[in-house]
């Protein structure tokens, strides 16, 4: 069973968000939080393996709980939940390590993945905001995909074959099964490649491979269209 904290000072927000994630019997929403603070609390209290955290709230926003979530609870993992038009705070959580973005308008199915992803230990980042993500980066497209390749370039063709697939959203142990491998190999694939690349975390990892274009059906597009 995943245990998912929720929090958003909405309420219908914070309805509509548990209602999709109940349809799957594999979650539980063990706790609702209005604001960052009751977040971090009720996190230490629960030790959710997934904090679904709105970007914007009072007293503490998303990020703010995200930083003292890590501090704190380093194994329950943040996730932003987050609108089109708070691209500002993107730079800012990748600085912190979040393991996602999911878009409060977006698919359902998404959503439910994205948590199922963060709790086995992948990244849940869907193609829309991995688009929004890359534009808030800044710099040309043509370029920022030249330079992603050239980052990637050095590893082997397995590690390249991981990153795309962890691009693609896929768990240790989904990527494990499409490679025919034991997840314990997918882990330690990750870590090198991180460590190689100087990356904090699978969403910059994931970020990476999408403007490298190494995503299984490329859903940003072709970089050297």
């Amino acid at each position: 069973m995943i245990r998912v904290l929720l929090a958003d000072d909405e309420t219908m927000i914070r309805a509509g968000v548990r209602a999709i994630l109940t349809t799957d019997p594999g979650i539980e929403v063990v706790a609702e939080a209005g604001d960052g603070h009751e977040a971090v609390e009720l996190a230490r209290l629960h030790r959710p393996d997934v904090a679904l955290l709105d970007i914007r709230m009072p007293r503490l926003d998303g990020l703010g709980a995200a930083a003292e979530l890590r501090g704190t609870v380093p194994d329950t993992a943040a996730v932003m939940l987050t609108t089109f038009s708070e691209d500002a705070y993107i730079a800012r959580a990748l600085a912190l390590g979040v393991s996602g973005f999911l878009l409060k308008s977006g698919d359902p199915r998404e959503l439910i993945a994205g948590v199922r992803a963060v709790a086995t230990g992948g990244a849940a980042l869907s193609p829309a905001v991995a688009r929004r993500v890359i534009d808030t980066l800044g710099g040309e497209r043509l370029g920022r995909a030249a330079e992603a390749r050239a980052r990637l370039e050095p590893l082997t063709g397995r590690e390249r074959e991981v990153v795309g697939l962890l691009g693609a959203g896929l768990s240790n142990q989904e990527i494990a099964d499409r490679m025919y491998v034991v997840e314990g190999t997918v882990k330690a694939h990750v870590s090198a490649v991180l460590a190689r690349l100087g990356l904090r975390n699978r969403v910059q990892l994931a970020v990476l491979a999408y403007e490298a274009g190494m995503v299984p059906g490329d859903p940003l597009g072709n970089p050297d269209a």
